[in-house]
């Protein structure tokens, strides 16, 4: 099984490709995402979108795992992280067979 990992954020993406065969777990990739401080909002998500959907496209995972988010104070970017997180959210993965 491939696994894709995503850390998300607007400003930086990260994310990770992992093979799960047997019991064991295999780095294949992993990288950022990054878009621009100077880009307009919707455009650094329409980066986002794009840029994961080529992710995806390459490596063919077979799930994605998104990381939750936690925030302290700043509710400013914490809104902006949600809504990178909802764009992530909605890349859809290739329908395939998995025999696990």
């Amino acid at each position: 099984m491939r696994i894709l990992g995503v850390d998300p954020g607007y400003g930086i993406t990260g994310y990770s490709i992992i093979d799960y065969i047997g019991n064991k777990f295999k780095l294949i990739a992993s990288g950022a995402i990054t878009t621009p401080a100077k880009m307009s909002f919707p455009l650094r998500l329409e980066e986002i979108f794009v840029d994961l959907n080529a992710i995806i496209d390459e490596y063919k995972p077979d799930a994605m795992s998104v990381e939750e988010l936690f925030f302290n104070n700043n509710i400013t970017t914490a809104i902006k992280v949600a809504q990178a997180r909802g764009v992530i959210m909605v890349v859809r993965l290739p329908k395939r067979s998995c025999n696990i």
